[in-house]
């Protein structure tokens, strides 16, 4: 993040998720990628937007997900460290994402989770991340690895389909007091749960979407109600994140999303993607989701996603599924 503000200033915005910092530091990203980023800057002009006269965010037009199927979106020219790819299905297009510096993602994506979980170091965290891990270039596995690096817990680590030894390791955490995060894709955690019922005392539950067509989709309720009856917790906590997004939001339960300091949720009109709403105008609206992630500084920071999503009233959002005729993505919650 330090191209446009500095190091240390860009970092104390992140971090701190002011809405005045936050509005300003959107508008200034938007002046320099509707320049530097010759696709947004052809949207922008096939558009007839004159950049100059946006004033708010709201005016901000946002891009298309699926072209980060179609283009290279990079803002300002630069060798990226690491390419970052959607899981998709067979016979699909992925989505890739150019990232420049892979530390200021694992950086944003700590700073993260500490503002909803506090420090990594509290907890052990277990990934099941099967599909994910046999790719080999998701941003999930990314930010899991270095969840539990900064754990620096010796039974911290990974796991494919050995659901026998992860039954084991949670059985002797639990029995030691341990936290522990137990991050997983959904159809995975079904799989676990379903082979292994337990009882967590200490365990946070949560997933990250995901049936990828391996199972019968589930609604979030049936999914959660699962998942509660059979790891015997009280709430099921999810993280949304996506290979097109830096930033995260995380749920504590009832599928209910609090954005980061470096993400801000607005919702579109399902008949006019240009009418735009913002959460605290319209509490229990519904449509389809926008997401301003200030972390993609580098790429593109306004993204009209294929997610469907509701506005909860408190500062927070539902994700509801998808848009009708929209790619299945390995990242997207269940619908309702």
């Amino acid at each position: 993040m330090k191209n446009l503000f500095g190091q240390a200033q860009f970092t104390e915005h992140l971090t701190l998720g002011v809405n005045e910092d936050f509005s300003a530091l959107a508008m200034a990203i938007f002046r320099r990628q509707a320049i530097q980023n010759p696709v947004y800057a052809a949207y922008l002009g096939h558009l007839k937007v004159d950049e100059a006269k946006v004033k708010t965010t709201q005016e901000i037009p946002f891009l298309p997900i699926s072209f980060f199927k179609s283009h290279v979106l990079k803002s300002g020219e630069f060798a990226e460290t690491y390419i970052f790819e959607s899981s998709g299905t067979t016979g699909s297009v992925n989505s890739r994402h150019y990232i420049k510096d892979v530390s200021s993602y694992l950086a944003n994506a700590e700073n993260n989770f500490r503002e909803a979980y506090g420090d990594p170091s509290a907890y052990c965290f277990l990934a099941l991340l099967p599909s994910y891990l046999e790719r080999g270039n998701s941003s999930l596995v990314a930010m899991a690895d270095h969840l539990i690096k900064l754990s620096q817990h010796p039974l911290g680590g990974f796991f494919l389909y050995d659901f026998k030894k992860l039954q084991s390791m949670l059985s002797q955490l639990e029995s030691q007091g341990q936290a522990v995060v137990l991050l997983g894709v959904t159809y995975a955690l079904v799989d676990f749960a379903e082979a292994y019922p337990m009882n967590l005392q200490h365990t946070i539950v949560m997933e990250t979407g995901g049936m990828k067509g391996r199972k019968k989709e589930l609604t979030r309720a049936e999914l959660h109600a699962f998942l509660k009856s059979n790891l015997g917790v009280e709430t099921i906590h999810a993280e949304y994140g996506m290979t097109e997004l830096q930033s995260q939001a995380y749920s504590k339960g009832e599928g209910i999303f609090k954005p980061s300091s470096t993400m801000k949720v607005l919702l579109r009109s399902p008949d006019d993607p240009f009418d735009v709403w913002a959460a605290h105008e319209n509490p229990g609206k519904t449509g389809a989701i926008n997401i301003i992630d200030l972390a993609n500084e580098d790429s593109i920071a306004f993204i009209a996603t294929d997610d469907l999503g509701r506005f909860t009233g408190d500062g927070g959002f539902e994700v509801l599924g998808r848009i009708d005729n929209a790619d299945i993505r390995g990242c997207s919650l269940l619908s309702l």
